[in-house]
């Protein structure tokens, strides 16, 4: 049952959440998992489909817009439905619903071995016509512009023919929640139908955006048993394909659509679309099928992590893995949206959620797919360095809080543009790549140019002041504190970033001179300059607050009166849906770790006791609004010994999407959350860290598990490790001889060989 995710409740507000649980996605084309023939009367959906990146560009309206506040932004576009199928019963056309007639069984099954989903239906209508119903969907892994579906009718007790109208309509729209900042509130109509029609049996629509112009086309055609008859019908917007059977025997019917955009298809976009539709009508659905499941087979090889005797949170991690792999982006204009590619929440915008919560789980499983991402990074280097300048500086790189195609879209500066961070964050996770990795041609080509720029934005936001180096009014990852100065958090990782920046370059000097003099003619860089960086990465400021042995989450914090925790009710919460920024900005309150979320990434700049006591304080003060916060201190609790603690953090985000604990599951699923997940056992119980040198391991077994295991790539090998009552099984599984350390300790690993080592329980 791990391996699959059921649902049998037909309730209206399950539904809205499923749409989510049950999406499709291969990091290119996303499809909610809606009902093909809909709901019932006025029954709530979020109807959608989405391709990777594919935009609408709208004006972003203020009251009052000052120098350097974004005009535009960028918003994912639901594009043209492909789902839409109807099924007629009998000669009375008895219209297929599961709100009507009776139900006799029903199960949705969302299969994560074989990457399809499912539902099984007995039905009977009003008039007592019977038949069951199976519907399959996938999205292809193999062929990334298709998403099939497969219907299997079983006939029981019908009298007549039975029919299927499918529907291919561009009409549609972007969904809307005008209360919630955390979901659009306008510009739901982005499309407009500029090519309609039918083609050798492929039914086609071609919509363009409003501003951005560009085009999306989804090409469709058919595969089915023996018809009666038969006929495409163009309509203004929609093409629908009508089709009659008998009803003595089964009868099957596959809907292939083929998603195309001129982002990656170029202006011939709509021809392909045609000519792969064509193609695919030589497949069965059973061969899509099973080269979906030997995709999996191979990634599951690599990425499973096995927990025993807990079925909830082993189906919860394989879920969150899943939806992972589902919306990372394979290719340079893409990234991981924060739901991915499973709803519209926070408009389809790239955030640095990706860097810090989603990358390392493909790091250390599917470097590949890691290493893709960050050329994502690269690719809108060049937005970077603009937005630098927009905001005063000489040089350097200031990535976008928000974003698709790489310019800001976010209107709230002070939990938006000001939290520089994310240009750390991005530059710590290629470090990550390279220490993890050891891929010189990366560095070379890509890591050494954004390392050196966003070192740059560092010298220009920061300064000097009595051999202190200080950075002023930024914005840490906690937002319930706005721009404030030196937020231990970007302070330390603008010194891992400076630091690093010198180094890589000195690294990529020793491996390849003739590249590193490129650069720097290509950069217009200077040895004195990388000297600089070096320099005030070791006279960082790192706020520490003597008196409570902690470090301060910015120079003001601890000045600030606590929140009033005992008199603010549970409703309440998100704070921020129901008190003004400002009143939350004076007070100490945190939505999310920010100090502790440092002291994790960062752990070597602080002693374990300052760790530890920073962890008690910040632990107090801290909502856990925001969907990023419990996995971090689940992580952090492993490393001080709190392991009750750890294993409580960690159940409140394995199940987050599944269980709708956040309640907000309808809007698309927490993709950073399901990333935390991972963490909490790979860099939380498992104790694995990237160090320069070495991957450090420090297992832990919570106390409720008798075992968990999973593998890890690092550096060209595959290395699995079995943690349980017994004690610690490292196996070096493929790859090269190798040294790693074990609680501290350099053990040597030889290939096909397992090392045993005892646990230590602290």
């Amino acid at each position: 049952m791990t391996w699959s995710i059921n649902h049998t409740s037909l309730a209206e507000a399950d539904l809205l959440n499923q749409e989510s649980i049950y999406a499709l996605g291969n990091g290119y084309l996303g499809v909610r998992g809606n009902f093909e023939e809909g709901y019932s009367g006025n029954m709530k959906t979020i109807r959608g489909s989405y391709i990777n990146a594919f935009h609408d560009v709208i004006n972003i309206p203020y009251g009052e817009k000052l120098y350097g506040f974004p005009s535009t932004q960028q918003k994912l576009v639901n594009i043209m439905d492909a789902q839409g199928i109807d099924i007629y019963v009998g000669d009375a056309r008895e219209h297929f619903n599961l709100f009507t007639g009776e139900v006799i069984s029903y199960k949705r099954e969302l299969k994560l071995k074989e990457g399809i989903s499912e539902r099984f239906i007995h039905w009977k209508s009003p008039s007592g016509q019977e038949l069951k119903i199976t519907f399959r969907r996938l999205v292809s892994f193999t062929v990334r512009e298709l998403l099939a579906i497969h219907i299997l009718i079983e006939p029981i007790a019908v009298q007549g023919t039975i029919a299927i109208e499918s529907h291919l309509n561009g009409d549609v729209e972007n969904y809307t929640a005008v209360n919630d900042p955390r979901v659009a509130s306008g510009h739901a109509k982005l499309l407009t139908t500029k090519a309609i029609g039918t083609e050798s049996g492929i039914g086609f629509v071609r919509n363009e955006t409003l501003a951005s112009k560009l085009s999306v086309n989804c090409a469709t055609t058919y595969s089915h048993s023996e018809a009666l008859e038969n006929e495409h019908i163009v309509l203004t917007e929609q093409v629908k394909y009508r089709t009659v059977f008998a009803a003595a025997e089964p009868i099957t019917f596959t809907k292939w659509n083929v998603f195309t955009d001129t982002l990656r298809h170029g202006e011939q976009s709509l021809v392909i679309a045609k000519q792969k539709a064509s193609e695919l009508t030589a497949l069965s659905f059973a061969q899509i099928m099973e080269q979906q499941q030997q995709y999996l087979a191979d990634f599951w090889l690599r990425s499973d992590i096995v927990i025993s005797n807990d079925d909830e949170l082993q189906e919860g991690i394989r879920f969150n893995v899943f939806q992972l792999l589902q919306s990372a982006g394979r290719d340079e204009y893409s990234n991981i949206a924060a739901k991915g590619l499973s709803g519209e929440g926070y408009e389809g915008h790239y955030f640095w959620d990706t860097e810090i919560y989603m990358l390392p789980v493909f790091l250390l499983t599917q470097p590949d797919i890691a290493r893709g991402l960050l050329i994502y990074r690269h690719h809108i280097l060049p937005f970077a360095k603009q937005r630098a300048r927009e905001m005063g500086h000489k040089k350097g790189a200031l990535y976008p809080w928000r974003t698709i195609a790489g310019t800001e879209c976010s209107s709230f500066f002070p939990s938006g543009t000001a939290q520089y961070h994310i240009s750390a964050d991005i530059a710590y996770s290629y470090i990550q790549y390279f220490m993890a990795t050891e891929d010189y041609d990366f560095l070379a080509g890509y890591g050494c140019e954004v390392l050196a720029e966003t070192a740059r934005l560092w010298i220009e936001v920061g300064h000097e002041r009595d051999g202190r180096f200080y950075i002023d009014e930024v914005t840490g990852p906690d937002e319930y504190t706005c721009c404030v100065n030196n937020n231990y958090y970007t302070n330390v990782m603008a010194k891992h970033n400076l630091a690093w920046a010198a180094k890589t370059l000195k690294l990529l000097q020793a491996h390849n001179e003739q590249r590193y003099n490129e650069l720097l003619i290509q950069l217009e860089l200077s040895e004195d300059e990388i000297s600089v960086w070096a320099n005030a990465a070791q006279n960082m400021y790192l706020p520490y607050d003597a008196a409570l042995g902690i470090n301060p989450q910015d120079d003001s914090f601890l000045n600030k009166k606590v929140w009033d925790f005992e008199n603010t009710p549970k409703e309440k919460y998100p704070l921020l849906l129901h008190f003004h920024p400002l009143t939350i900005y004076r007070y100490q309150v945190c939505k999310q770790a920010d100090t502790v979320l440092a002291h994790f990434l960062l752990e070597d700049e602080q002693t374990e006791e300052t760790i530890k006591r920073s962890y008690d304080y910040y632990e107090q003060i801290t909502t856990h609004d925001s969907s990023l916060s419990t996995c971090i201190f689940s992580i952090m609790a492993s490393k001080i010994g709190y392991a009750d603690k750890a294993y409580h953090y960690f159940k409140e985000t394995a199940r987050l999407d599944l269980d709708n604990t956040h309640g907000n599951t309808k809007d698309g699923l927490h993709l950073a959350n399901m990333g935390g997940t991972w963490m909490a056992i790979v860099f939380g119980f498992a104790g694995v860290r990237i160090k320069p040198d070495t991957l450090s391991l420090a297992p832990k077994l919570p106390a409720d598990w008798d075992q968990y295991q999973f593998k890890l790539q690092y550096k060209g090998r595959s290395i699995e490790m079995v943690v349980s009552k017994s004690g610690i099984e490292l196996t070096l599984a493929s790859g090269d001889s190798l040294s790693v350390t074990l609680f501290g300790k350099s053990i040597p690993l030889q290939p096909h060989e397992t090392y045993k080592a005892e646990l230590i329980q602290v």
